[in-house]
């Protein structure tokens, strides 16, 4: 699935076709350069699932957890691991195969612990205000 971005307005619709083009899943890799926007889109994905703690990027706690209506949602971003056993000793399992929602930023960090089925989602910048974001399920 194609989406287009022009406007933060555009969020809401675009996380919703997102989770509805997911199905089940509840695994979502997020890909894209710093800036393009993944943290941005995982708020308003969060939002879209009830949750109505403030979104942040939890690049020095790993993981933050929110509360949502379908339970917790948890949210990692693994940019400044150095190596795959910072996520093994994190317990990355818990939450992996918890049947939670899980968004992952930066998952080609953790390339060789990640479950086989998810849903990718890939954000290319195109201008200050437009992005591209393909999406495909993984199984």
């Amino acid at each position: 699935m194609d989406l287009h971005t022009t406007s933060t307005t555009d969020l809401p619709k675009t996380a919703a076709e997102i989770l509805k083009f997911a199905q089940d899943t509840r695994i979502f890799l997020f890909y894209g350069d710093m800036g393009a926007g993944k943290t941005t889109l995982i708020k308003s994905m969060s939002e879209a699932l009830g949750v109505t703690d403030a979104v942040t990027s939890p690049t020095f706690s790993i993981v933050n957890e929110y509360e949502g209506s379908y339970g917790p949602v948890y949210h990692f971003d693994f940019y400044r691991l150095k190596d795959q056993s910072e996520a093994m000793d994190m317990g990355y399992e818990e939450y992996f195969y918890s049947g939670n929602y899980c968004f992952i930023e930066w998952p080609e960090k953790i390339a060789d612990l990640l479950p086989d089925s998810y849903t990718g989602v890939h954000i290319k910048v195109i201008n200050a205000h437009s992005r591209q974001i393909t999406v495909e399920n993984i199984s």
